[in-house]
């Protein structure tokens, strides 16, 4: 399916005219019908303006059917995952706090430290 088949769809059944979603989206009439022709893809934000527009939830653009699909489940971890290290006390306290400051370091002084952290990783300990 392509999305903007959907969209066009969708807005038919509502009656709604592309006027009608511009002035209730924001977005250009010129770029609805991009869109509702496929010549253009609409990101996530669009999409969820687009859903709003037509009164509908965000799923119902992707799946036609009466009642939303069910929920997929997530992967169980393993119990093995919780004795690594930076899971729990001290460790995940002193994790935290290099992702915080990792994340405040631009992209060069960043890369100085992993090179760093790689050589020193790979020298042998005597």
């Amino acid at each position: 399916m392509i999305i903007g088949e959907r969209l066009r769809e969708l807005r038919r059944q509502k009656n709604f005219t592309q006027g009608e979603v511009e002035s209730r989206t924001g977005l250009l009439r010129c770029y609805i019908s991009r869109v509702e022709h496929g010549h253009t893809v609409p990101s996530v934000v669009t999409l969820e303006k687009f859903a709003r527009a037509l009164e509908v939830p965000i799923y119902q653009l992707f799946y036609d059917g009466e009642n939303p699909p069910p929920a997929q489940s997530l992967a169980k971890r393993k119990i093995g995952d919780e004795t690594g290290w930076g899971n729990k006390g001290k460790d995940a306290r002193l994790l935290a706090k290099f992702r915080q400051l990792f994340s405040r370091m631009d992209k060069r002084d960043l890369r100085l430290v992993i090179v760093t952290a790689q050589k020193m990783a790979k020298r042998k300990v005597d």
